[in-house]
């Protein structure tokens, strides 16, 4: 398993996990952006800038993701092309995506894409909460267990 981070968007908190995590359980953890990411000396850490543009980083984890590689994103389409591609997808917030409710969250962020398109402010999500910090090392955890154990 790899995990590879949708790293443009992605908390500096959550990446410090991610960090610690990779380094402990010797994971090969991989951060994509479309800018220099810097990651501490660790044979289980890089980084890999791609061009600039509309979902270039994503493309790029969609192409080299594998069925059982973890991606960290908060971004619903990038999910559920993981997912389709037997992936599993985690959200910095703790939120495991699943194929029970992707199609769910798909609608609904396109439902909010329209209303913002027409004018309607529908404001942002809420600041990354020590509670979301944890559910995110929690859930991370527990998928890493999970890994480790079928190893």
């Amino acid at each position: 398993m790899k995990i590879w981070v949708d790293a443009d968007a992605c908390p500096v908190v959550i990446k410090d996990i991610l960090f610690r995590a990779a380094i402990k359980r010797q994971i090969n953890t991989v951060l994509i952006a479309n800018q220099l990411i810097r990651v501490p000396p660790s044979p289980f850490l890089s980084s890999l800038q791609v061009a600039h543009g509309f979902d270039e980083a994503d493309n790029e984890i969609v192409r080299r993701c594998q069925p059982g590689d973890l991606v960290i994103t908060a971004d619903i389409p990038l999910a559920a092309d993981v997912l389709a591609k037997g992936g599993r997808a985690l959200n910095p917030r703790g939120e495991l995506y699943s194929s029970d409710t992707i199609k769910q969250k798909l609608t609904m962020r396109d439902f909010m894409d329209t209303l913002r398109g027409s004018g309607v402010h529908t404001g942002g999500p809420p600041p990354l909460s020590q509670s979301d910090r944890q559910a995110f090392a929690n859930q991370l955890d527990k998928l890493l267990q999970q890994h480790q154990q079928r190893r």
